[in-house]
């Protein structure tokens, strides 16, 4: 059963920097892809960053040149460096595995909250 723990959230002023973290109970090496997605209130979870098995990124168009995705496989840790934080970056940020077999798990979520 694959476990994915995100943290770092928390309230910051605009223009500033948070980095999130995600620790797996698996070995990421594995996975097909992981990814940052968020949710905010009253709208649809949308994708923020993926980055596949072969270290190929995608972010959405909102985020790029912001945000970077990176990870660490020794720790097993997923990461999201969000700098130049905006207002409409407040959202629960959801981290995200998915498997070889094509089998999606997420983590329970991290609050981020950009006061402007």
């Amino acid at each position: 059963q694959v476990q994915l723990v995100e943290s770092g959230g928390g309230l910051v002023q605009a223009g500033g920097s948070l980095r999130l973290s995600c620790a797996a109970s698996v070995n990421i090496f594995s996975a097909n892809a992981m990814g940052w997605y968020r949710q905010a209130p009253g709208k649809q979870r949308e994708l923020v960053a993926t980055i596949t098995s072969g270290g190929s990124t995608n972010y959405a168009d909102s985020v790029k040149g912001r945000f970077t995705i990176s990870r660490n496989f020794v720790n097993k840790l997923l990461y999201l460096q969000m700098n130049s934080l905006k207002a409409e970056d407040t959202a629960v940020y959801y981290c995200s595995l998915t498997t070889r077999g094509g089998y999606d798990y997420w983590g329970q979520g991290t609050q981020v909250t950009v006061s402007s």
